[in-house]
């Protein structure tokens, strides 16, 4: 059986859709592949995200925002959305969800932490249920 793709979406990849990245990574044990974009990506990854998931043991320092591309969608079991509104084409098959999660973009690190506790919480059911 090949292992499961899940697919990160949010407006600048530098963020949200990355912390979920960095956590499906390491919650996994490897038995997922994990892939992430944006809509309209930023130029690098959020500092304060980057230091929230150090907290965490997660090194996401090395994470470039990327281009959503239609292919990852397709390739994708799972396609989860973080604010990015109608953005992500839809393809038949595949599990969609939407995650409202508050964009962590300028924010501090006490809102970043939250939002990143929310998102491992998110992770970790997403993990057991695929």
């Amino acid at each position: 059986m090949t292992e499961p793709t899940i697919l990160f979406v949010c407006v600048h990849n530098a963020g949200r859709s990355q912390m979920a990245a960095g956590y499906a990574h390491a919650l996994s044990g490897g038995r997922v592949t994990v892939l992430s974009g944006g809509s309209e990506p930023g130029t690098a990854i959020n500092p304060v995200a980057v230091e929230a998931m150090r907290e965490e043991g997660i090194d996401i320092s090395q994470a470039v925002p990327q281009l959503l591309q239609t292919d990852d969608v397709r390739a994708a079991d799972a396609v989860i959305t973080m604010g990015c509104g109608d953005a992500c084409p839809i393809f038949p098959g595949k599990r969609y969800e939407d995650w409202e999660l508050e964009d962590p973009a300028g924010q501090d690190i006490d809102v970043v932490r939250r939002v990143r506790d929310d998102i491992k919480v998110r992770v970790q059911e997403l993990l057991a249920d695929i």
